[in-house]
């Protein structure tokens, strides 16, 4: 792809000290419940997101998941394969989008859930703000959101630049996934922060946490009385979650085993609550010494 390819794009203020590019309005997402998933890198948040959108397909919604990560490895659970990026398939036709049928960067999954990898650019080039946008051109373009009740968009890590906060821009809430564990919550918190500059611009607001392969809550409990969150679920260490991701598979088609149906049902709580329960929460971040002051650091 060459720099002549390239939209030029306006700037916005998206927060004191930040410049980003602002959300082309052509690019708007209506009629779904767009939900978009960050947390630290590794904690689980492909898992969750492909989980999520296996249980709100079993209440009846038409899903589409969008990988945002250049590992590409978001929806594998749901399609029990890697899919073609965006990216590599625009590059396949020279970046002439008007050549391309849906079947070429969209595949279905579980249940019916639609599955898309956007990609990323070649490592120390390009912007994922640029790739996000790109995908939900294309979804316009091919008018494949009109008919989508649920969009969930699983973020790369807890990387909040103006590239890889882009699906804040579409999202109404955003999930952030954590343990119960210094890191995650610090990252946890820098994502609050990068919630609360693109809520000054767009829609997107919190939706909650989600506990993830944690016994024990006390540490995200405190946190979150602190700053203002709520749990909207809690996945201990459940091997069974684990071995669903080695099998390629959600943990709606693993055993009828005790700890599956629990986890399946936390699920299927989880998504009801995203479509009935789910407020806007104004949570505020901590100061870094805060966070090291509140869970027990000298």
């Amino acid at each position: 792809m060459t720099a002549t390819r390239l939209p030029i794009l306006d700037a916005v203020g998206d927060g004191e000290g930040s410049l980003q590019v602002h959300l082309d309005e052509n690019t708007k997402i209506d009629g779904a419940l767009v939900i978009a998933v960050y947390g630290k890198g590794g904690i689980g948040k492909s898992t969750t997101s492909s989980n999520l959108s296996a249980a709100f397909s079993r209440l009846g919604k038409r899903v589409l998941q969008i990988g945002c990560d250049p590992k590409h490895d978001s929806t594998f659970t749901l399609t029990k394969k890697m899919v073609p990026t965006v990216i590599d398939v625009l590059e396949s036709v020279d970046f002439h989008s008007e050549e391309l049928r849906p079947e070429d960067f969209m595949f279905e999954g579980y249940n019916g859930v639609q599955c898309i990898e956007a990609g990323g650019p070649p490592a120390g080039t390009g912007c994922g703000g640029y790739v996000t946008g790109q995908t939900v051109k294309l979804l316009k373009e091919h008018h494949l959101l009109e008919d989508t009740d649920v969009v969930i968009f699983d973020v790369l890590g807890d990387v909040v630049c103006g590239g890889f906060a882009a699906p804040l821009q579409h999202a109404h809430y955003c999930l952030i996934v954590t343990a119960n564990d210094f890191d995650s919550i610090f990252a946890m918190n820098r994502i609050i922060a990068a919630i609360q500059a693109k809520s000054k611009n767009y829609k997107v607001r919190l939706g909650g946490v989600v506990a993830n392969r944690s016994k024990d809550t006390n540490e995200i409990d405190r946190f979150n009385k602190a700053v203002g969150l709520k749990t909207m679920a809690h996945f201990q260490d459940i091997d069974a979650i684990r071995r669903s991701r080695l099998k390629k598979c959600t943990i709606f088609e693993m055993d009828d085993s005790p700890e599956v149906i629990a986890a399946q049902e936390q699920y299927m709580l989880l998504a009801s609550r995203m479509l009935d329960e789910v407020v806007p929460l104004p949570a505020n971040p901590l100061k870094d010494r805060e966070i090291f002051d509140l869970l027990g650091f000298d």
